[in-house]
């Protein structure tokens, strides 16, 4: 199991202590530090064969996203600031067209992370601005230091979100308050982030490795067939309404009965023991 290898993007396998069958939780890194970590071209294409990888391999049960620390500065200078994924290169904006952008979004890393059939965290800590919080709000679940900031300040630039960030915002946070955060482009720290449900939880930066490995650890040790069912299930409730959504998650849950892993963790809860997952 060796993951792609790329200078803007690195993948750290971590074990998951829980199982004893190789499963690991991958941690992905986007390696930009002194750019603060914004999306480019080849960091977009590095995500890409990362999903692909992380999907094609089967010890892989969670990824945690995250981006690198700053370097230490030069002599003389002052260091750069925490950030997640500071949002697109905008280098890359200048004198481009629609034809060309539109090629580029359309098949685009964020939509693959977002697709992915597995459990998926965003560790934030710092900045999460433009392209970097869709970043984050692709990803499953979101954990944040108490130093992060969110915002979306394409307005500023005459633009838009880009990458689902308008879809995914009234889905999270509601239809006003994506409206307000879009229009104005002002950033909200961590505190007023979880007060709106953006991120799932806040904790101090030398707590946020440790919070995120271990969520993400407790999550892999699950079934990984019945997670995948879950997360499609959770994501029809974006795509259908609420009759049709409620019937495929009958579906769903009456499909299960037919698996190993009910039949598994029906009889380790009854027999108070650790299931051990076929299906993982």
């Amino acid at each position: 199991m060796t993951p792609p290898q790329h200078d803007v993007l690195t993948i750290e396998t971590i074990p998951v202590e829980a199982c004893d069958d190789g499963t690991v939780v991958a941690l992905v890194t986007i390696n930009r530090p002194n750019k603060l970590n914004a999306l480019n071209a080849d960091v977009t294409s590095a995500m890409k064969d990362m999903v692909a990888w992380a999907e094609s391999e089967d010890s892989v049960r969670c990824i945690v996203m995250t981006g690198a620390q700053p370097l230490e500065p030069e002599e003389g200078k002052r260091s750069k600031p925490n950030a997640f994924v500071a949002g697109a290169d905008i280098t890359e904006f200048l004198g481009a067209g629609s034809e060309e952008i539109t090629t580029k979004f359309t098949d685009n890393a964020i939509e693959a992370l977002w697709n992915m059939s597995k459990p998926t965290i965003a560790m934030v800590d710092g900045f999460a601005l433009g392209g970097g919080l869709e970043v984050a709000c692709s990803c499953d679940i979101r954990i944040a230091s108490s130093r992060s900031k969110f915002g979306t300040p394409e307005i500023n630039l005459g633009l838009i979100p880009g990458y689902g960030g308008t879809q995914r915002l009234v889905s999270l946070l509601g239809y006003g308050k994506a409206l307000e955060m879009v229009y104005t482009g002002e950033m909200i720290d961590a505190s007023e982030a979880h007060r709106i449900g953006l991120v799932n939880h806040v904790v101090e930066a030398d707590e946020l490795k440790t919070k995120a490995v271990e969520m993400a650890c407790l999550i892999a040790s699950k079934s990984s067939n019945t997670l995948r069912v879950a997360k499609q299930t959770l994501r029809s409730a974006l795509d259908e309404g609420l009759t049709e959504g409620v019937a495929t998650e009958a579906r769903a849950f009456a499909g299960l009965f037919d698996t190993e892993d009910k039949e598994i963790g029906v009889k380790a809860f009854l027999n108070r023991e650790k299931a051990q997952w076929k299906h993982k």
